[in-house]
């Protein structure tokens, strides 16, 4: 019977989390009593740093309740980071096993029984992958199918339709934490580490309450760090795009001098205002892509702390 901490990252969730405590609160109750998870099983919610009453509500949950535990962060360090905290933590008080969910509620909770199931069958990591998009906006399910499609032809080996609900077993905690790595993006490193991994799919629920912590902004910046952090590929279409223009350059020297000679010269500034602004974009672009990567070097390089833990509340 396995100790099971639920690892659940908090931003700003005053709205949704009471009743995210609660419904939590019943499942962990189940599993214990059903015998798929011990009495020294929590609930482990990571603050990263909120602005709102979401630490003080943690806080009084767990004078209430044995089985609330929490992380406060000395300041927001972003979902990956608390995520990865609430993870090492658990590790560190011996659970057996962690599963990560959101405080949102669209995780759908029931399906933790299958989680559980499949980790005794000796599986280190289960992920949770969706069934559908349905429920996404078109603009929303278009842009997420292509961003895996993308991955996936980067060379990045990334689970479909999955986010970070997952279960992680010990031996894949203890591989987990040997990542040093400053740019976190969890759902490139977990299927790096290897071990017997399964799926179970589940429908996901409209958020319960308050805003998405996720605007587009936010997701276009995610969606490059998991590009970066994985990929050196554009870095070589990089190079690739430089020979093809070269040898179009070269063609177009030679039409040129052609033309010259057979007296079908005809003047114009048009094109060539056209041809200079195409090449100062694709170079401006260029120059973007290798100073993203020089700036991901230089953040490893500093190896500062990726998190820092100014509380934390955990009962034994």
């Amino acid at each position: 019977m396995p100790t099971v901490y639920f690892v659940i990252p908090c931003y700003n969730e005053e709205e949704v989390l009471p009743e995210t405590i609660k419904r939590l609160n019943l499942k962990l109750q189940t599993l214990i009593e059903s015998g798929k998870a011990t009495d020294d099983s929590r609930m482990l919610f990571v603050d990263d740093g909120s602005k709102d009453k979401t630490w003080s509500i943690i806080t009084e949950h767990s004078n209430e309740n044995k089985f609330v535990g929490g992380i406060k962060l000395a300041h927001n360090r972003g979902h990956q980071n608390a995520l990865l905290s609430g993870l090492m933590t658990a590790k560190e008080n011996g659970c057996d096993c962690a599963i990560s969910l959101d405080a949102d509620l669209q995780d759908d909770i029931n399906v933790i029984d299958q989680f559980i199931d499949k980790y005794l069958e000796g599986c280190e990591v289960v992920y949770g992958v969706r069934n559908s998009r349905k429920k996404d906006t078109f603009f929303k399910r278009t842009t997420a199918q292509g961003y895996y499609k993308f991955m996936k032809f980067l060379g990045v080996d990334i689970v479909y339709n999955h986010a970070d609900y997952r279960l992680m077993g010990s031996k894949a905690l203890d591989a987990l934490s040997e990542y040093k790595e400053v740019n976190l993006f969890l759902r490139g490193i977990v299927p790096l580490i290897g071990y017997r991994c399964d799926y179970v799919y589940y429908e996901r629920n409209e958020r319960f309450a308050g805003e998405s912590k996720y605007p587009l902004k936010k997701m276009i910046k995610f969606a490059i760090d998991g590009i970066t952090s994985f990929s050196v590929k554009p870095l070589k279409i990089i190079s690739n795009i430089g020979i093809l223009i070269c040898i179009l350059s070269v063609i177009g020297f030679i039409y040129a001098l052609i033309s010259f000679f057979t007296g079908n010269a005809i003047a114009g500034w048009a094109s060539t205002i056209c041809s200079i602004w195409f090449l100062g974009g694709l170079q401006m672009l260029c120059i973007g892509i290798v100073g993203t990567y020089v700036g991901k070097i230089y953040n490893e390089v500093k190896a500062r702390p990726r998190y820092r833990i100014e509380e934390k509340i955990i009962k034994k």
